[in-house]
């Protein structure tokens, strides 16, 4: 991910690094990387009556208890050991996810694991071994991006730990990926990434604002609202522009022309960006992408998490009149549906 929150979790889901597939040496990475996290995991409580844990830290702890109780008692998400524990691992980001796409194709590659299905991206522990493998990638033609990833889900068969990779984040921004993660939890549809991250998102962005209304200031409160704003009206340039570039590969022209043309609607893309940007008076996260250049790979990273999140939205807000749990049940029937596909 893009590297703040709302982008950043592009983050966020690496249960498939659980599962065998892709090779040994893929295996063995994913298994040395999991167990080293359980094995540093320390319980909230302890460390928060600890006198040896920094006020800091033991700050931030106080905050995520919170809102992990808050996630089960007024969000219906799971109530069990997820984000009850802490690790330090003693990195920036718990794993790097490698996104890929042919030259003109809007569509991600997909690897695919027992358990987890197939999955729009591949998860390092190492940002060398994810660096290496998107060279390959590069190598083979494709557009590439590689995003390092702040937390991410085992989908409940671990007590997933909180990591020192997100216990500095602002209240709301913690309390949208501990939402986020748990919803993974609720509903996860083998094989089918945009599903489970539209579900999982609409999910965070309902109970952060309810969070928001329960426990922070009317100030903090606004400025989300605004920080979302600037989220939708960016993804939405995003989505749009994969939907000019999905057009243009289906037509019938030669490389070089189309080359030219993909790289115009990307740098108009960047442009409306930074315009919105300006507009609002925020950064979005993706001046990143923007300046290393804009690519499909980038796209589809976007697409996955946010393209169908208004379906889900509209599903709480006309078929459940706001009631959460009424949604889960609900999205558990839209992934049962063969009209999906």
């Amino acid at each position: 991910m893009v590297q703040n929150c709302a982008a950043g979790r592009l983050v966020l889901l690496a249960a498939a690094l659980l599962q065998a597939g892709c090779g040994l040496g893929y295996y063995a990475q994913a298994a040395r990387g999991q167990f080293a996290i359980m094995r540093a995991r320390q319980p909230v409580e302890r460390l928060i009556d600890s006198p040896g844990t920094s006020d800091t830290l033991r700050q931030q702890l106080v905050r995520a208890r919170r809102i992990r109780d808050f996630a089960s008692s007024e969000l219906g998400l799971p109530d069990n050991g997820a984000y009850r524990s802490y690790a330090d691992i003693g990195r920036r980001y718990v794993v790097w996810n490698v996104v890929a796409t042919p030259e003109f194709s809007i569509e991600p590659r997909q690897w695919c694991f027992p358990v987890a299905g197939c999955v729009a991206y591949r998860g390092y522990f190492s940002e060398k071994a994810a660096q290496a493998f998107a060279a390959r990638r590069r190598e083979e033609g494709d557009d590439v991006f590689v995003g390092g990833v702040p937390a991410y889900s085992t989908l409940g068969r671990f007590a997933d730990p909180l990591l020192n990779t997100v216990t500095g984040y602002g209240e709301l921004d913690l309390a949208a990926l501990i939402f986020h993660e748990l919803a993974h939890q609720v509903l996860y549809v083998p094989g089918d990434s945009a599903f489970n991250e539209a579900f999982a998102t609409a999910v965070e962005e309902e109970g952060v604002a309810r969070y928001a209304a329960a426990h922070v200031g009317e100030e903090a409160l606004a400025e989300w609202r605004l920080r979302r704003q600037l989220r939708v009206e960016v993804t939405g340039a995003f989505i749009r522009a994969r939907g000019d570039l999905a057009a243009l590969y289906r037509r019938d022209l030669p490389p070089a022309a189309m080359r030219e043309q993909k790289a115009a609607r990307l740098r108009s893309l960047a442009d409306e960006v930074l315009a919105i940007e300006r507009r609002l008076g925020r950064a979005s996260g993706y001046r990143g992408w923007i300046d290393s250049g804009l690519n499909n790979a980038h796209l589809a990273a976007v697409a996955t998490y946010y393209d169908r999140v208004p379906e889900f939205e509209r599903i709480l807000r006309e078929r459940c009149g706001g009631y959460l749990p009424c949604l889960y049940v609900e999205a558990r029937s839209e992934a049962r549906n063969p009209r999906r596909e």
